[in-house]
């Protein structure tokens, strides 16, 4: 703690770079419209230097990162969302559940075109959300709903009272994600401060603290999950995981990677490097590393269980999720779900790469936008490049897993036809595990997508979407293609 405090006096550099970010973020969250495109790339920009720099400058001082990480993320307390309309159905929908609606069978426009007003202030919730997303029915799993419900319950009649008990939740998921992140990376004995590349990254607190994307709820539960396998508690990491795919659905796209994590039955501490009698050594200590004899002992423990673990694994995954959906289940609730879902494969298009182009070439060749086949395909396409790395990838540690779900995920951004800016925290979360860094710079680039609102229709500017991912194919073909270095540190 003295030593900190030292370095801290030493290096008053620090000083002005928080000041700096404080002053910043009040900016961007108090004094900001989406469609000041020029002052929001330049905040971000700034920002993202800012961050840059400190946990550059201060990756030994975990205590103050973490501190840090918490001023930002306050800062933003009591600011409206300003980039994203989508909290105002995260309110109505939780109005709803207290009034005794199941949210999954009743889209808000129903309400509103007979002059009903279920909820309060629902005219002005309505008027908020516009009429794309009042128009569908909701497509937000249960425990995101039960925090939809928490912020209703404390603060039922303020708009205002809701956004602070849900940014609340959110702020606690992050600092959640924050303690399993870093136990977790110490346990692959990889550098703790790697998860300040998320806790502190502006895209994460603007994205997530500030314009309430559940995301981190997710990811918390995800990361917690990865934790615990890894830690060998297969049971409660399957609940777990359960959990996070009942906040948000991304992760069911992971469960075939599990495959080969179960039949690893190396004794070999990936994490440290050791040979078994090596770590046999420690344990009677013969050798002197910083690594307790449980910790040693637990390493010493294959993954192990085969075919019946990972059956079991899967069927509490899918159970727990199930339970969870219970509550609300109907035939049109089936019916309703799958409908809305299907909409981010054959309806939305927003910030795609690879789909733009398969678009563009339809036009040439049929005339007219052909979504509706495309969007078909794609998961199609998905599902097999995610069953191909389930068999034919090397999954057996921790890391090599992480990594083919990070691939995965990424095979799926690049290819889907919606990408919204917050779908990009995951691939974030995941890449601090491994040696890719591509999905940082997306995190910097996808603000780029903003651009679209400064049209009044919404439209994009395909050269600035070109743009983005021309940054971001860039470094992911290196990372991933020519750059043997990052492959190798991960095999």
């Amino acid at each position: 703690m003295f030593s900190n405090l030292v370095f801290l006096k030493s290096n008053r550099a620090w000083l002005l770079l928080v000041v700096s970010s404080c002053l910043l973020y009040f900016t961007f969250a108090y004094n900001l419209v989406r469609t000041d495109y020029v002052k929001l790339i330049m905040l971000y920009t700034a920002l993202f230097f800012l961050f840059y720099k400190l946990v550059q400058l201060l990756k030994s001082q975990l205590v103050f990162l973490t501190w840090l990480a918490f001023i930002f993320r306050a800062i933003f307390i009591l600011a409206i969302p300003n980039l994203s309309q989508d909290f105002y159905r995260f309110i109505w929908d939780g109005r709803m559940l207290l009034e005794g609606f199941n949210p999954y069978l009743h889209n808000v426009e129903s309400f509103i075109s007979m002059s009903k007003f279920p909820v309060d202030q629902a005219q002005e919730l309505h008027q908020g959300m516009g009429e794309l997303n009042a128009s569908h029915f909701t497509n937000y799993p249960p425990l995101n709903q039960l925090c939809f419900v928490i912020a209703g319950l404390f603060a039922g009649k303020s708009i205002l009272g809701s956004v602070v008990v849900m940014r609340i939740l959110i702020i606690a998921a992050d600092f959640g994600t924050l303690f399993f992140g870093k136990k977790l990376l110490e346990r692959l004995n990889l550098p703790a401060h790697n998860i300040f590349w998320y806790v502190l990254n502006p895209f994460i607190i603007i994205e997530l603290t500030g314009n309430l994307h559940f995301e981190g709820v997710m990811i918390f539960f995800l990361v917690w999950s990865l934790y615990l396998l890894h830690s060998r508690k297969w049971l409660f990491a399957a609940i777990i995981l359960g959990c996070s795919i009942s906040v948000k659905l991304i992760p069911l796209m992971f469960l075939p990677l599990f495959l080969k994590w179960f039949f690893n039955n190396k004794k070999v501490s990936t994490a440290l490097n050791l040979t078994p009698d090596e770590a046999r050594n420690i344990i009677t200590n013969k050798m002197k590393q910083s690594v307790s004899k449980e910790e040693i002992a637990l390493r010493l423990t294959p993954h192990n269980g085969g075919l019946l673990k990972l059956i079991s694994f899967y069927c509490v995954t899918l159970l727990t999720t199930i339970l969870l959906f219970l509550p609300f289940y109907s035939k049109q609730f089936i019916s309703n779900y799958t409908k809305t879902v299907g909409l981010w494969f054959q309806d939305f298009e927003f910030n795609a790469s690879l789909y733009y182009i398969a678009r563009e070439i339809g036009y040439q060749f049929r005339g007219y936008n052909e979504i509706g086949t495309i969007g078909k395909i794609i998961p199609v396409v998905v599902v097999l490049f995610v069953l191909g790395m389930a068999f034919f990838r090397k999954n057996k540690t921790t890391v090599q897993l992480i990594t083919s779900m990070l691939l995965a995920l990424s095979f799926y951004y690049f290819t889907a036809t919606t990408v919204h800016p917050w779908y990009v925290a995951t691939l974030l979360i995941l890449s601090i595990f491994t040696n890719y860094k591509f999905p940082l710079v997306w995190s910097f680039a996808m603000t780029l997508s903003y651009l679209a609102y400064i049209n009044t229709n919404n439209t994009e500017n395909l050269w600035i979407i070109g743009l983005e991912y021309a940054i971001v194919y860039s470094v992911f073909i290196w990372e991933v293609f020519i750059n043997k270095k990052a492959t190798k540190q991960i095999s």
